[in-house]
């Protein structure tokens, strides 16, 4: 977003542009976030730069970069007066606007990346076909007139093509920096200048082509990590497009107004009309509907509901008008809180990207040392200016470190965008490679291996014919909204019919139904039979005028895949064990189905205590829980998971979200880590063994800037390459939704 000097937004202008885009933060005392695009971030050494920059700001608390999206997260302590991040990074070099407002923006580098490729490509091309004559031995006065036609192609296409490097490399240099550009610049600058001083002296090479082509591969390579960056922002942007701008606000005096999403608050009241989606997570008060929640949980079926349910942001109501009140502002809503995880999910910097930033950031001066290096040696040993300068152009180009500066972020993003396909965020980069490193895995039982939802296992369930027992029973509970009483509903399609007015609720007791003068009670054994004795692991019996006709064991759902998950899990050689704060009995039913150690009646502070022991024993731990109680394991854990449906402080703990209904991603997300760290040292391995091999070629004066600029920017395509091999992994993936 450029401007003139007198069209430039004053300070004060900035400073409510910046306080208008940023969100208050909940549960961080008083402090905002907002969030800056930086385009003209390129490597590793411009994210440090722009980090250390803005975090030296009094008052900010935090800058942390996402190199994918060229965007800069920053939180500050809210006061009268924002920190002056964007007149900061400017004076570094680095021009900076709101991401709201650049989200609004036309996608203005790819287009200008694919102009100047497309102008790059026509000029290489029709150089290349001059050159051909050259090279096959045109007498001298052709080939210098196809030397000067050569030039004339190239000098319009190195100016405008070149842009794309030049500009970078001159804000690095003139701000006292340097990065992966100016080299680049210097040896297309130099390659161009040899070869129209030896057009001027009539002389036999001029390199012209090599020149030209080395800006088309470096173009291709820069327009495919553009457009892989994209990629990954695409799934972020669709998230967004699901949140309402705007919300319909219901007054006290019945009127509606609608207002910005920004001024909704908890506690306000909103109608949802039919086919709009929730702007915010809100709980209903009125009204009954469908909606699609396939966005929380995966299921494409639509789920009723109802007054006193909750929705996430994002659902979409289908069927008829509902009122809600609102839980939580919109940045603290599940669809912001997605959003979020999204877009730092490739940023971290784990071992892997530290290694990779490093080796980048000492890329510029090892490369300048070696250039000089060969051309001082060259002329050493009494090679002529010519032709120690083409071997000096040649190391220059040949030692481009971008094969190395994507071998980190290019698998990241692939693995970040099949892990969202299959329904899984994760927090940071760092937690792939954390997660690749697990031999232990721990469970939570309710809400994490079950799903909290009670079936019925009564041995005479079976028998579900009108009149039996069972059906009896399912006919009382159709009338409480009691967990137990949905399990026998659940049980018994074939119901006795009974009337509303015959059947009376007595809250913490059960059931009670008078028919044709015979009383019929559902619930506590001591309330529905309270003069007989009834087997201990009872929950529920049905009696008839005190006698006991049946009665009712239940145990918790398993969640989706629980039993596959585990069974793939130790499969692979991991320990999988249950650690559970429920009463014994139900934690042991549960690991006896799975075939589990467990235990059972844990409270936070013992889980905790456990994983300890674990660490202490060299183990790694996954911790998988969804509860306030085991927020502080997942948070203590080498790296935990938590489901979409996981209390707030559940899932702020936990380092990957599941939003889908099956444990499937469990080991998917195993699966998926490890092959990315593999695949991340095989990147490794191909960039410096490139290095190895071409480096002493480009010393030993074997290949021209043309060879060179063609093998450099072949080894940034196969590290490319080898990263897209995770979106299209060869194992066959199970559906979680």
């Amino acid at each position: 977003m450029s401007m003139s000097p007198d069209c430039a937004p004053s300070s004060a202008e900035r400073a409510r542009e910046l306080a208008f885009f940023s969100n208050r933060l909940a549960g961080a005392g008083s402090s905002r976030r907002a969030e800056l695009v930086v385009p003209s971030m390129k490597c590793g050494a411009c994210m440090r730069r722009v980090e250390m920059a803005l975090s030296t700001l009094p008052g900010v608390r935090q800058a942390r970069v996402n190199l994918s999206t060229k965007r800069v997260s920053v939180e500050w302590t809210d006061t009268d007066h924002p920190p002056a991040l964007i007149e900061t990074l400017e004076r570094i070099g680095f021009q900076a606007h709101a991401a709201e407002l650049a989200d609004k923006e036309h996608d203005a580098e790819l287009s200008a990346l694919l102009r100047a490729l497309a102008v790059a490509a026509f000029a290489s091309s029709n150089i290349m076909l001059l050159s051909f004559a050259v090279w096959f031995g045109a007498d001298p006065q052709t080939r210098q007139y196809f030397h000067l036609l050569s030039g004339l192609i190239a000098l319009p296409a190195v100016l405008y093509s070149g842009q794309v490097f030049y500009r970078s490399a001159w804000t690095a240099v003139r701000h006292g920096r340097t990065n992966m550009d100016v080299p680049i610049s210097i040896g297309v600058t130099l390659t161009f200048g040899l070869s129209l001083w030896e057009t001027m002296q009539h002389g036999p090479h001029a390199y012209f082509d090599a020149a030209v082509s080395l800006l088309f591969f470096l173009l291709i390579g820069r327009t495919l990590d553009h457009m892989m960056r994209a990629r990954a922002r695409s799934a972020v942007a669709g998230i967004a497009r699901l949140a309402s701008p705007c919300a319909t606000v219901i007054a006290l005096d019945g009127t509606q107004r609608v207002v910005p999403l920004e001024e909704v608050m908890p506690g306000m009241v909103l109608a949802i009309a039919r086919g709009q989606r929730v702007p915010v997570d809100a709980q209903i008060i009125g009204g009954t509907s469908e909606a699609d929640c396939s966005l929380v949980n995966g299921e494409s079926a639509p789920v009723v509901v109802s007054t006193g349910d909750q929705l996430q942001a994002g659902v979409l109501n289908l069927a008829a008008p509902l009122t809600v009140r609102v839980l939580r502002p919109s940045n603290q809503s599940f669809l912001a809180e997605m959003t979020r995880m999204m877009e730092a999910a490739e940023s971290g910097r784990g071992l892997y990207r530290r290694i990779a930033d490093r080796a980048a950031a000492l890329y510029a001066p090892v490369v300048h040392a070696a250039a000089a290096l060969t051309l001082l040696g060259w002329l050493a040993m009494g090679s002529d200016l010519h032709q120690a300068l083409t071997t000096a152009i040649a190391v220059l180009i040949i030692t481009c470190p971008c094969a190395l500066g994507l071998a980190v972020p290019m698998v990241q993003v692939v693995a970040a965008g099949r892990l969202f396909r299959n329904g899984i965020l994760i927090k940071d980069g760092s937690s792939l490679e954390r997660l690749c490193e697990i031999d232990t895995v721990v469970f939570d039982k309710t809400g994490t291996l079950t799903t909290g939802v009670p079936e019925l296992t009564w041995p005479e369930a079976e028998k579900q014919d009108q009149g039996s027992p069972l059906s009896v029973a399912a006919g009382m509970a159709t009338h409480s909204s009691h967990p137990y009483s949905r399990a026998i509903v659940a049980a018994c399609p074939q119901r006795v019919a009974i009337g509303a007015e015959a059947v009376t609720e007595q809250v913490g007791y059960g059931l009670e139904a008078r028919i044709q003068g015979v009383v019929f009670r559902l619930g506590r054994p001591g309330w529905a039979a309270p003069s007989h004795v009834v087997a201990a692991d009872a929950s529920v019996i049905l009696s008839r005028n005190g006698e006991p006709l049946a009665s009712f064991r239940f145990r918790d759902r398993l969640r989706e895949g629980a039993v596959e998950a585990i069974a793939d899990l130790k499969a692979r050689g991991l320990a999988v064990e249950l650690l559970s704060g429920d009463r014994a009995s139900a934690v042991a039913d549960l690991a006896g189905r799975l075939g589990l150690v467990y235990r059972a009646e844990a409270t936070p502070s013992d889980k905790v205590r456990r994983l300890e022991e674990l660490k202490q024993q060299g183990r790694t731990v996954l911790m998988v829980g969804d509860g306030l109680n085991d927020a502080a394991a997942l948070a203590s854990a080498h790296v935990s998971i938590a489901p979409a449906s996981a209390s707030d402080v559940g899932r702020t703990a936990a380092d990957l979200i599941f939003l889908h209904e099956s444990l499937a991603a469990i080991p998917l997300a195993h699966r998926i880590a490890l092959s990315s760290a593999r695949l991340i040292r095989q990147n490794f391995v191909l960039s410096l063994a490139y290095n190895a091999m071409a480096v002493p070629v480009a010393v030993a004066g074997f290949l021209t800037p043309l060879l060179a600029a063609i093998a450099m920017s072949s080894s940034s395509l196969v590290v490319v390459l080898n990263a897209l091999r995770l979106a299209g992994a060869p194992e066959k993936e199970k559906s979680l939704g």
